[in-house]
């Protein structure tokens, strides 16, 4: 029997193989994930602080669909951990008091790097900026801007975008 038309064998396998390493990808980032499927999409304005002792609202549901960003238990107090958001953009979610969760971007005010925890500080690797983990403020440069918030919300446990 042929082929379909405009379908050769290599671009059969192609496809396959491309489907094939897509998923191995996923799974692979899954399992190295310390944080579940971000929510809604987006980034939203405000602080970036959330009070894990908001029991949520009406829609408190809604959270549970979408997925959350970490559970308030993995994150370090006086630490952060990197996480993703909904639209895979990188952030930093830090505890720097118990019970107060922090969320920032975890792009560098400098030239775009991603920064990445160290302890109370964040750490751009690519030019040797630091800032604070408690707040994404500016210790040392080149970077002379604080990262910025992002927003999240803490419900049952779990750190979710606001």
């Amino acid at each position: 029997m042929p082929p379909a038309p405009g379908l050769s064998r290599r671009g059969l396998l192609r496809g396959v193989g491309a489907a094939t390493l897509g998923a191995v990808a996923v799974g692979t980032l899954a399992a190295c994930s310390t944080d579940g499927d971000a929510g809604s999409t987006g980034t939203s304005a405000g602080s970036g602080a959330a009070d894990p002792t908001d029991s949520g609202s009406a829609d408190a549901g809604a959270g549970a669909a979408t997925g959350a960003l970490a559970k308030v238990a993995d994150i370090p107090v006086g630490g952060a951990i990197s996480a993703t958001d909904s639209a895979g953009e990188p952030i930093i979610l830090s505890q720097p008091t118990e019970g107060t969760i922090v969320g920032m971007s975890a792009i560098c005010t400098h030239q775009g790097c991603t920064v990445l925890p160290a302890g109370e500080e964040l750490d751009c690797p690519c030019h040797g900026s630091v800032f604070k983990a408690a707040d994404g403020s500016t210790v040392s440069g080149p970077a002379s801007e604080p990262l910025p918030a992002f927003a999240v919300r803490v419900e049952n446990g779990e750190v979710l975008e606001a």
